[in-house]
C-alpha cells in the first residue's frame, strides 16, 4: 500500500474562535431546535407525496384527480396529456401539477395557452384556488416580466408573439383544447412545437385514436422520439393485427391521462333526462307541411334546413328564407315568398310556450337554454322578457370580456341564459343545474358537451336535462334515430367518441352533413341514419362485451 501523507489544516481556527468567542453569529439552542422542528413537520416524507396540498386546504380534491396529478409528476415526468371526460375537473388536475411545481422550486415561468373565451376563467381558478399569480396577457406587457400568464392560443401565435414567446425558456407549458394541435400542417402545431418548455400539459376531452399521424403529431410534441421517426411508425402500425396495435396502445398510455365518469363511479350527483313532447299549432303544422311537400321544388337538404329552423322559430326559419332570396335568380323564389308570408303571420312558437311554463314552474331556479339559432335567441330572450323572467345571451360572436361580462349577469342576477353552440364548451355553469335542449343539434356527441357545463366537478346539486321535441317533425325523427337507438344518456355517455374512434368516423357533424347533402330524398336520409346508428349500436354492445368479460352461450 502506497504511503499517504496527512497534512493538518488550521486555517480555519481562528474563525472557529472568532465565533465561539462573538457568539452574536450564531443562533441559540432553542431557534435552532424550533426551527429543526418545523422543517421535519413540513418536509416529504417520500419523493412521491404531493406538498401542495397543505397549501391547498380550500379544495376537496377527489381520488383520481390526485392520482392523476401523482402519474403526471412522478411517472410522466411533467408531460402528459390529461384527456378527462367533460366535467370532471382537467383543471384541477392541470393547476394541482403546476402548483406542485412551483412549491417545489421547479417552475418559475409559465405560459397557459387557451381558446380566447377562456382566458380570464383560466385566470381566475387558477388565483383563487391555487394562490398561483397567474395574469392574462395585454397588448403593453412585457411577456418576459411575467412568470405565470395566461393567452389565447390565437394571440400568441401571431406576429410579435411568435418570436416575443419562442424566444423566452419557460418552465412550464400548458395547452387547453389541444385537440387544435393534432393537424401538424397547422401553425397552432408548429408555434407550440416551437416553444422551449420543460414541463408540458396538453388537455382535451377529446380523444386522439381517430388517426395515427394525429396520435404521432401530438405525442411527439410531448415526448419527442417516444414513437420513433414518423415513416417507421406508420409502417409498425397502419392496417395491423391486433397485437401491434396493443403495442401502440401501450406506448401511446404513457403520455395519456383518461378518466371518464363509468371508470370512477362518480354517482353522488345523478342527472335526470326527460323529453317533453309537444305538438305545433294547426297554423304552424300547415306550414311544416307545406314545406315538407315541396319535395319536387326543393333539394332535399334545402327543404330539412326549413323544416329544422321552423322547427325552433318562425324567425329562424324566416331569416333562412331572406337569406335564400338574396341569391339572384333563386329557381324557387315563388315558392319561399309565399312561405315566408304565411310564416310572418304565425302565433308564438309552441316550444317557446313550453319552455316558458317549464322555467315558471321551477321558481327561481337558473336555467339554461341551448338553441342552434341566433334569431332563435334573439326571439327567446324578448318572449321571456314579456312574462316577467330575467335572461342574458351567450353565443360566438362574443368578446372574452362580454362572454365573462354575461356569465356574471347570469350568476348574479337573470334567471336565464340563452346560449347557442358558443355556449357548449369551456365555460362553467355548475352554480346552476337546469337543462334545456330546446333545439337539438345533429351531433348527439355535442349534447354530453352541453350537459357538461353543468355536470362537473363542483356542482352540488342532481342536474335535470329536459328536451323540448316537436312531434311528426323532423325532431322526431331525429330523436328516434340518432338518440334513442343509440342510448347515449343510459349506455354509452362518455364512450361514443371512443367507439366513433373505432368505426373511423373522425367527425359525426361531417358524416351527417355528408348523408344529409347525398341524399335525394327524406326517406333516403332515414335510411342511411339508421344504417348509420345500427353500426355504432353494434359496435357498443361488442365494446361492452370485451369491457365486462361477457361472451355469447
Amino acid at each position: 500500500m502506497n504511503h499517504i501523507q496527512i497534512v493538518k489544516d488550521t486555517t480555519f481556527l481562528p474563525q472557529l474562535q472568532n465565533s465561539l468567542t462573538n457568539t452574536y453569529a450564531l443562533s441559540s439552542w432553542d431557534a435552532f431546535n424550533l426551527s429543526y422542528e418545523a422543517e421535519l413537520t413540513t418536509m416529504n416524507h417520500s419523493f412521491d407525496e404531493l406538498k401542495s396540498l397543505a397549501h391547498l386546504p380550500q379544495i376537496e380534491f377527489l381520488p383520481y384527480q390526485l392520482d392523476a396529478a401523482k402519474r403526471v409528476l412522478f411517472k410522466m415526468d411533467g408531460r402528459a396529456i390529461l384527456a378527462d371526460e367533460v366535467g370532471l375537473g382537467k383543471t384541477i388536475e392541470a393547476g394541482l401539477v403546476l402548483k406542485e411545481y412551483i412549491i417545489r422550486g421547479l417552475v418559475k415561468k409559465a405560459i397557459i395557452l387557451v381558446p380566447s373565451s377562456l382566458v380570464s376563467q383560466w385566470v381566475e381558478e387558477l388565483q383563487t384556488k391555487f394562490n398561483i399569480n397567474a395574469i392574462a396577457y395585454r397588448k403593453n406587457y412585457r411577456w418576459e416580466d411575467i412568470d405565470v400568464v395566461v393567452c389565447s392560443l390565437d394571440m400568441a401565435k401571431k406576429s410579435p408573439h411568435h418570436e416575443d414567446i419562442t424566444n423566452i425558456p419557460y418552465d412550464f407549458l400548458l395547452v387547453d383544447e389541444a385537440h387544435r394541435l393534432k393537424n401538424i400542417k397547422t401553425l397552432n402545431n408548429s408555434f407550440v412545437r416551437s416553444i422551449q418548455k420543460k414541463y408540458c400539459l396538453f388537455l382535451t376531452a377529446t380523444p386522439i385514436q381517430n388517426s395515427l399521424s394525429e396520435i404521432y403529431h401530438l405525442v411527439s410534441i410531448l415526448r419527442p422520439g417516444l414513437l420513433g421517426s414518423y415513416d417507421a411508425f406508420i409502417q409498425a402500425f397502419e392496417d395491423k393485427e391486433d397485437e401491434q396495435k396493443s403495442i401502440l396502445n401501450q406506448l401511446v398510455q404513457q403520455v395519456i391521462i383518461r378518466n371518464t365518469r363509468k371508470d370512477i363511479q362518480q354517482t353522488t350527483i345523478k342527472r335526470h333526462v326527460e323529453t317533453q313532447w309537444i305538438e305545433f299549432t294547426t297554423e304552424e303544422q300547415d306550414v311544416y307541411d307545406r314545406i315538407d311537400n315541396l319535395a319536387s321544388h326543393l333539394p332535399p337538404f334545402t327543404k330539412l334546413t326549413l323544416l329544422r329552423a321552423l322547427c325552433s322559430s318562425r324567425e329562424a326559419c324566416f331569416l333562412s328564407i331572406e337569406k335564400m332570396l338574396k341569391q339572384q335568380d333563386h329557381p324557387y323564389k315563388k315558392e319561399l315568398v309565399e312561405i315566408a308570408d304565411e310564416i310572418s303571420v304565425l302565433p308564438h312558437h309552441a316550444k317557446a310556450k313550453k319552455a316558458m311554463k317549464y322555467i315558471s314552474s321551477i321558481g327561481d331556479e337558473k336555467v339554461i337554454i341551448f338553441t342552434e339559432y341566433r334569431a332563435t335567441q334573439f326571439y327567446l330572450q324578448w318572449y321571456l322578457q314579456q312574462h316577467g323572467i330575467t335572461s342574458v345571451p351567450f353565443r360566438g360572436g362574443f368578446k372574452g370580456t362580454k362572454k365573462d361580462w354575461m356569465k356574471q349577469l347570469f350568476e348574479h342576477h337573470a334567471q336565464v341564459l340563452i346560449t347557442t353552440a358558443a355556449g357548449g364548451e369551456g365555460i362553467n355553469l355548475q352554480f346552476c343545474h337546469h337543462l334545456i335542449n330546446y333545439d337539438l343539434p345533429w351531433n348527439p356527441m355535442k349534447i354530453e358537451q352541453r350537459i357538461g357545463r353543468i355536470h362537473r366537478y363542483g356542482q352540488e346539486n342532481d342536474v335535470h336535462i329536459t328536451h323540448i321535441a316537436l312531434k311528426n317533425t323532423l325532431e322526431d325523427r331525429l330523436m328516434h334515430i340518432l338518440y334513442d337507438k343509440v342510448h347515449l344518456f343510459e349506455r354509452v355517455i362518455g364512450r361514443v367518441d371512443d367507439i366513433l374512434s373505432i368505426l373511423e368516423i373522425p367527425n359525426i357533424d361531417q358524416e351527417i352533413q355528408t348523408i344529409l347533402k347525398d341524399s335525394d330524398s327524406e326517406s333516403e336520409v332515414k335510411q342511411k341514419l339508421h344504417q348509420l346508428t345500427s353500426i355504432i349500436e353494434q359496435e357498443t354492445i361488442q365494446s361492452e362485451d370485451q369491457h365486462y368479460g361477457r361472451s355469447e352461450s
